[in-house]
């Protein structure tokens, strides 16, 4: 059982007596506890259901994060054939946690986290991180069209299809050389850890998925977050600061992050309905109407009518009844 292979992994590394606090999960079937004992505090991670690639991925970018001076968590045991990891403890001070304890904090958390995009990006990724070009960016969006809209069938037909040219088409005109990005960089997944200095203030977590893909994307991860409401305000200083930290042109930038932003977002309402209706997770409907006004939002942007034309016709607004339809739970077969 399952309880056994934890239990026996906990006593194999003298944690057999520790207290067991469960953490909260994300979007996966990962698993996290706090475990603690008198001079000991770590976190286990717990992924009875992905792969081993996953949990050695999780170790390997750990590892590059640390070497180039980032706060990722040390790793000081794993089991990778049965998915655990046990791991540094970062602490509580989740980014979104002390943005909405101390509004004041807000614009220096987010500032913090985009300048340990320097030393990210600059260095090479580690071998065999997969990459998400425009291609593969484009067609990652097909939950969209086949979980968002009513569509029993959950198909792409010719106007699904259209879209997802078109927004190639877009991802390419905007592109820049690639580089490692954690993808999954946002508030809930931050950690501030002012007593370190430098870019160490920001503890990284939930990097398995990293990818080789556009350098906006994790800045757009951030500004651009479902779960939470990020200002326009503070969204454009954002963009401001990172514009003059990679010498580009603040248009430029601006249509890049319109892109990604609607790349990310309609991914996010087809996977958002698709944990409801195909994984029993409900709670995930309640982002989608933030979602969509992010989407509306960066669709708005001159050069991407044609775009907006096409997905507008194919996507309905979420409301009341869809969001009832969504939080649905699909019939089982």
């Amino acid at each position: 059982m399952r309880a056994d292979l934890i239990s026996s992994f906990l006593a194999e590394n003298g944690l057999a007596k520790a207290n067991r606090a469960p953490l909260a999960g994300d979007a996966s079937a990962r698993r996290y506890e706090r475990i603690t004992q008198p001079q000991t505090r770590v976190i286990l991670m717990d992924d009875a259901t992905g792969t081993q690639a996953a949990i050695l991925a999780f170790i390997s970018i750990a590892a590059h994060l640390r070497g180039l001076g980032l706060s990722a968590p040390e790793i000081f045991a794993s089991d990778v054939p049965n998915g655990l990891i046990l791991m540094e403890d970062l602490g509580d001070a989740v980014f979104a946690r002390e943005a909405d304890r101390d509004p004041s904090l807000e614009i220096r958390l987010y500032s913090a986290a985009i300048d340990v995009f320097k030393p990210l990006h600059d260095a090479p990724p580690p071998a065999n991180i997969p990459t998400f070009d425009p291609c593969i960016m484009a067609r990652a969006t097909d939950v969209a069209f086949q979980w968002y809209r009513p569509d029993p069938c959950h198909s792409l037909d010719d106007g699904a299809l259209t879209a997802m040219d078109q927004l190639q088409a877009a991802l390419a005109a905007a592109a820049r050389p690639p580089v490692l990005s954690l993808r999954d960089y946002h508030a809930e997944n931050l950690i501030w850890l002012p007593e370190r200095s430098g870019h160490a203030r920001v503890g990284l977590l939930d990097f398995q998925d990293a990818v080789v893909t556009h350098p906006i994307y994790d800045l757009i991860s951030l500004t651009r977050d479902a779960r939470r409401d990020v200002s326009r305000e503070l969204s454009q200083a954002i963009l401001s600061r990172y514009a003059s930290q990679t010498q580009q042109e603040l248009a430029d930038v601006t249509h890049a992050a319109a892109v990604v932003a609607i790349q990310r977002n309609l991914r996010i309402l087809g996977v958002f309905a698709r944990l409801s209706q195909q994984m029993g997770k409900p709670g995930y409907v309640s982002f989608i109407p933030r979602v969509w006004r992010m989407l509306q939002e960066d669709l708005a942007h001159p050069k991407l009518a044609p775009l907006k034309r096409t997905l507008n016709a194919l996507l309905p607004p979420p409301d009341d009844n869809l969001l009832t339809r969504l939080r649905t739970p699909c019939p089982t077969p």
